[in-house]
């Protein structure tokens, strides 16, 4: 398990789990979990968002 913010390592997962939506009292929910792809698809994460182009 590693908690990683880089795009770069996040990419090469075989799993990942997104919380979210935002920082602090604003996340805490999973929002998607799955392989890069999967959560490149998730409409509610940020992290879908910059993920998407690299895959």
């Amino acid at each position: 398990m590693v908690i990683e913010h880089n795009l770069d390592v996040i990419k090469t997962a075989d799993w990942i789990v997104d919380l979210g939506p935002e920082g602090g009292s604003g996340g805490g929910e999973i929002l998607v979990s799955g392989t890069p792809e999967t959560v490149a698809e998730c409409e509610a994460s940020h992290t879908a968002r910059f993920l998407k182009p690299m895959l």
